[in-house]
């Protein structure tokens, strides 16, 4: 009864979809359990690159059921131009390769145009968000006002809770953020052409899974976002609006803990992030500029999501401890380690300082992380090109080093190592 967890590290952005493409090869099922298309992941095959947002990224095997679970919440404008564009690719995307789960909640326009409005009415004090309605759903879903997928079942009721539903958020955006209200009819006639295209996918995700694993068939959880970015155990208020820690994933499928066998953390061998909230080992200047790229190429740290260009700075190991003590972590894999090539001396953020002390691990968290100094431990760098690498023997001395430092400051192993943007350009330590 195998299910194995991918979670992200650090602020999203880590390359989690290139290791669930890599792991989904020997996996019957891959399951998104938290976000929307907020998360981006991007997975290189030969020379296609694949950008998704929705869609498991274990779609790409033809092998493997994909799975949306009921943590989400979508956007089925995006899902079904994510599900033509994989089509035209010639990748199966029948109801026999996808299932979405009846409890996964929709966003709509109202809760775009609450994204925005809510956002512009904070000013320089915005949070920083991708503005694609994430936050407004998930308002929703708690309040218990949401519209889930079941709705789409039945199409006359279903039109008519759009259109409730959009006229509610009118009197909102009219009234208080004084912005044009949105056309309840037209949006209600458009989210009844969606339902009747997505109503096939529509199913019981969590007893679809249940069974699997039941039967010994191996399942794969993907997590959107990152650790630092969950809502309760983020950088608050600088956080998503769920929940991409590994306890995230039981509840976003609706599976038992009983099942789990692996927790896979992913971290870049630098620290990113993109939008607003604190960074204790933010760079600017020549070595900002290094671990960015230039954004000529798909695998430079820009967000796949905005396009926004990601903050970059030094590997802050106190906060990657940090995520292996949340997640109970039993592996880590460290992605774009060939990007620190050229780069000597290099640097790891092993404590903080606050005050005069030093202080090895958060004391509350990383809520309020603007108060903390990072004390760096310099490392040799190395000059080599590394994405020939295939065995731990091929990597440079120094670069070994510098993932031995990983392991020793975190407790637990490194079982991967990207080494470039493509599917196989991989080490992996046994």
């Amino acid at each position: 009864m195998p299910l194995d967890i991918v979670i992200g590290t650090q602020w999203g952005d880590e390359g989690k979809g290139r290791v669930v493409d890599l792991l989904a090869g020997s996996a019957d099922f891959v399951a998104r359990y938290n976000g929307g298309d907020n998360a981006g992941h991007t997975v290189t095959v030969g020379d296609r690159i694949f950008k998704l947002h929705l869609v498991p990224s274990g779609i790409l095997h033809p092998h493997s059921v994909a799975v949306i679970g009921n943590g989400l919440v979508v956007n089925p404008a995006v899902l079904l131009e994510e599900l033509e564009t994989l089509n035209n690719a010639g990748v199966d995307v029948s109801p026999d390769r996808l299932r979405l789960s009846y409890a996964a909640h929709l966003i709509t326009p109202a809760h775009l145009a609450l994204d925005r409005a809510q956002e512009l009415a904070r000013g320089k004090s915005n949070i920083g968000t991708t503005l694609r309605g994430i936050g407004p759903a998930y308002v929703s879903k708690a309040s218990r006002q949401g519209l889930r997928m079941e709705a789409m079942l039945d199409v006359d009721t279903f039109a008519d809770a759009i259109r409730a539903h959009i006229e509610d958020a009118n009197r909102m955006l009219t009234g208080i953020f004084h912005v044009e209200p949105l056309d309840a009819r037209a949006v209600a006639n458009q989210f009844v052409d969606y339902a009747r295209r997505l109503t096939p996918y529509i199913a019981d995700v969590a007893a679809v899974l249940s069974d699997a694993l039941a039967a010994g068939r191996r399942v794969l959880a993907e997590g959107a976002q990152g650790t630092l970015l969950d809502l309760d155990h983020g950088t608050y208020p600088f956080v998503t609006s769920s929940s991409p820690v590994a306890g995230g994933a039981l509840i976003g499928l609706g599976l038992g803990i009983g099942f789990v066998e692996r927790v896979i953390g992913v971290t870049k061998a630098f620290q990113t992030r993109v939008g607003s909230g604190p960074f204790p080992t933010e760079l600017d200047g020549e070595t900002a500029l290094h671990l960015r790229g230039s954004g000529s190429q798909p695998w430079d740290e820009y967000g796949t999501t905005t396009g926004r260009p990601r903050r970059v700075g030094w590997l802050d190991l106190v906060l990657l401890r940090y995520a292996v003590r949340v997640n109970g972590l039993t592996e880590l894999v460290v992605s774009k380690l060939d990007i620190l090539s050229g780069l000597d001396p290099l640097f790891v953020c092993s404590a903080y300082r606050m005050d005069g002390k030093t202080i090895p691990d958060l004391p509350f968290g990383p809520g309020n992380l603007a108060r903390f100094e990072p004390v760096y431990t310099q490392l040799p760098g190395w000059r080599e090109d590394i994405q020939s690498a295939r065995r731990w023997e091929d990597l440079p001395a120094a670069a070994r080093s510098y993932i031995l430092t990983i392991e020793e400051q975190c407790g637990v192993p490194v079982r991967l190592i990207s080494v470039g943007p493509e599917r196989d350009q991989i080490v992996v330590i046994d």
